[in-house]
């Protein structure tokens, strides 16, 4: 069976289609969002195909043609007029001084004014901007078009971190982008990608004629692959990993909607597989987590070192009004919104009457490698530890070796470093969480935060292991809550056997103490 090209990690619209790569045709947005001359934004999370989405937008307004035979809009574009395009990609630099932004919008002015020429009144960066647009378009007669990709990342960078530094781009990239509005008799099209919308850093306070377009149903699958997409585009790779794997095309379907599909991004859309997983498991033939292994991002670590918020909502899903999670503000207390806007949260339910959404992880990819990478904020443990751990747990309740479990799950404890042991009993609710959601990518493990449900149940072939923690309690109590609260009803009717674990946590040691098994 022939090996097609896919694009994995290539941006450039013309490189896919002279390339011959597998290119899932997206040009009929293109073509809606081209038939206007509104400005736009649009947020979505990174390695999302925000850049290839711009890429397109340029060849299609250097009328490229050769470019889009065989495409949606290939058919629907007559004219394929020509327009000056000022493409201002943000996204592979390192910001870490008010000079390195400088620097960087000062390479792709002078890029511009190499071609379209520059006076000599103008010397900042937003004085300059509006020089060369209005330029271009006297010298062409046509409107102008500006892509911007990744508008925030400076921002992002500086988030958290240096203050200063956050306020200094925040001027800077303020009266740049407020050029927009100022030059509008002069542009044709206008087109922002991030990551987040800031609401408190003012950058859009001067362009409030921007249709951010990140939650409207008809551009809810603009980025991404839908399920139908990827039955149509893409029965080849399907074929190949399935038999790579010794599956068939209805289990690989299955297992890939399981691991990297579930995003959305407006209630009741469509949802979309990740692009870059998609691509890099086709390429692999390895179910991995690809969009996961690419880094979380530092703003991210340094907002949840900082927060001080209950994590387990948070595993568990979130309930929210769009407002609380679609605009960015800075908040340590709540680091929903950004963890939203990044992609490791998405809506998963809206309830029309009250107008809340419940976000959630997308899927298994994101669920369990971000439970993966906040281990480290509450043990000291290991990368290739962790994993030994969560697997040993799991091997020894199916083999029915409660004591063994304990006691790994107590050793897991005592190798908190001295700074972790005087946090608050939230912590080691947190850790408790941490390790029965790990497990459940490998047996039926079920943890709860609520009232009225026991803390932990553990379901193998041969067992059901009903587990209740007591912080301030006995063991004794644990189990007699176990019965008096009805814990085991749901599984009276299971074949399994039932195994009861009362756990009480002794606060002088910081560890667990006492557990009995009935």
């Amino acid at each position: 069976m022939e090996t097609r090209k896919l694009p994995i990690g290539i941006q450039t619209f013309e490189k896919i289609r002279v390339g011959n790569y597998v290119y899932v045709d997206k040009t009929a947005f293109v073509w809606k969002l081209v038939s206007s001359s509104a400005p736009y934004f649009l947020s979505r999370p990174r390695r999302f195909g925000k850049s290839l989405l711009l890429s397109t937008f340029e060849s299609y307004f250097e009328g490229r043609k050769d470019l889009f035979e065989g495409l949606t809009i290939g058919q629907l574009e007559k004219e394929w007029n020509v327009h000056p395009v000022l493409h201002l990609d943000l996204n592979a630099e390192k910001y870490d001084s008010p000079e390195g932004l400088y620097a960087i919008l000062d390479r792709y002015l002078k890029m511009w004014e190499d071609r379209w020429g520059r006076g000599d009144g103008e010397s900042t960066p937003a004085g300059r901007f509006f020089d060369v647009i209005r330029r271009a378009c006297e010298q062409t007669g046509r409107g102008v078009v500006v892509l911007v990709d990744e508008y925030d990342k400076p921002l992002l960078q500086a988030l958290g971190k240096d203050n200063a530094l956050l306020e200094d781009f925040r001027d800077t990239l303020k009266a740049f982008y407020g050029v927009l509005k100022s030059a509008d008799r002069y542009l044709r099209f206008v087109f922002l990608t991030g990551v987040t919308k800031f609401a408190q850093v003012s950058v859009f306070s001067d362009l409030n004629q921007l249709s951010d377009i990140s939650m409207w149903p008809d551009y809810a699958t603009i980025c991404g692959i839908t399920l139908e997409e990827l039955k149509d585009n893409f029965q080849p790779e399907i074929e190949q990993l399935a038999a790579t794997n010794a599956m068939d095309v209805g289990e690989v379907v299955k297992k890939m909607t399981t691991l990297y599909d579930g995003y959305h991004f407006y209630q009741n859309a469509p949802g979309v597989f990740n692009p870059f997983s998609v691509l890099s498991v086709f390429t692999s033939k390895v179910f991995g987590r690809y969009w996961f292994q690419t880094g979380t991002p530092t703003f991210l670590v340094e907002l949840l070192k900082q927060s001080d918020y209950d994590l387990r909502e948070l595993l568990d899903g979130v309930e929210a009004p769009a407002s609380s999670f679609t605009e960015y503000r800075v908040n340590v207390d709540n680091p929903i919104p950004l963890i939203y806007q990044s992609g490791y949260l998405t809506i998963k339910e809206y309830d029309k009457e009250f107008q809340n959404y419940l976000l959630a992880f997308p899927n298994d990819e994101v669920r369990y490698g971000f439970m993966d990478f906040l281990v480290p904020f509450y043990t000291s443990l290991a990368e290739d530890e962790r994993g030994f751990y969560i697997g040993k747990f799991v091997q020894e309740l199916r083999v029915g070796d409660v004591d063994a479990f304990m006691k790994r799950l107590r050793a897991f404890f005592a190798d908190f470093p001295y700074e972790l042991n005087t946090r608050t009993e939230r912590h080691y609710q947190v850790v408790f969480y941490l390790v029965f959601k790990l497990m459940g990518q490998f047996t039926g493990a079920e943890v709860r935060s609520g009232k009225g449900r026991a803390d932990a149940v553990v379901k193998t072939p041969k067992y059901i292991y009903v587990f209740e923690f007591k912080l301030d309690g006995t063991a004794e109590q644990a189990l007699k809550q176990i019965d008096d609260k009805g814990y085991l009803l749901p599984y009276s009717v299971d074949n399994r056997e039932v195994v009861k674990i009362g756990v009480e946590f002794d606060a002088n040691e910081r560890n667990i103490g006492k557990w009995l098994v009935e």
